[in-house]
């Protein structure tokens, strides 16, 4: 079991988790199945990581509870199969990713290939917050793109987010 489904798990059973330092507090209206404080245990480094929040401001929990929010309103709002809502929420999830960590680069020179602006080649900026902006060639958006997404899902999938959610089937072939 990993520690997102162990995340979910400890929900499920009404069990609220918060952290304090390298601690793990729990908080129910009745005590949880032994499974799930068992689980809890084994695997309590991995879920207080998972609380602690990133330079993003989100914890591992949070992007779960965004993920599974997108999901639910992909399957029963937008009437998708539960793979096509995880697909759809891994994009949402993708998408947030990227906004909520940028890689703003200084006017001047391509930040992918390195090269100054040519009358062939002009280097643009992308992104709209004031701070944000990456500066590239027209013609390098798309490699950058490419690894900027794949950068996402890597650290999504360390926060349990992906094809590794348990109880989802979010290939990457179904990714946008």
């Amino acid at each position: 079991m990993s520690a997102a489904a162990v995340l979910r798990a400890a929900r499920a059973a009404g069990v609220e988790l918060a952290i304090d330092g390298n601690d793990l507090l729990l908080d129910a209206a009745t005590m949880p199945p032994a499974s799930v404080v068992d689980a809890l245990r084994r695997h309590k480094a991995e879920v207080v990581a998972m609380l602690r929040s990133g330079r993003d401001g989100w914890s591992a929990e949070d992007w779960l509870l965004f993920f599974e929010e997108r999901a639910a309103i992909a399957e029963f709002d937008g009437r998708l199969s539960r793979t096509e809502a995880d697909a759809q929420a891994l994009a949402c999830c993708i998408v947030e990713w990227l906004n909520r960590n940028p890689t703003p680069s200084a006017p001047g020179p391509c930040a992918w290939c390195g090269q100054a602006e040519s009358k062939d080649a002009v280097v643009l900026p992308y992104g709209v917050e004031p701070g944000t902006h990456i500066w590239l060639h027209a013609e390098c958006w798309p490699a950058w793109q490419d690894t900027r997404r794949s950068q996402a899902r890597e650290a999504l999938a360390r926060m349990g987010i992906g094809c590794i959610v348990t109880g989802g089937c979010c290939h990457p072939s179904n990714e946008p």
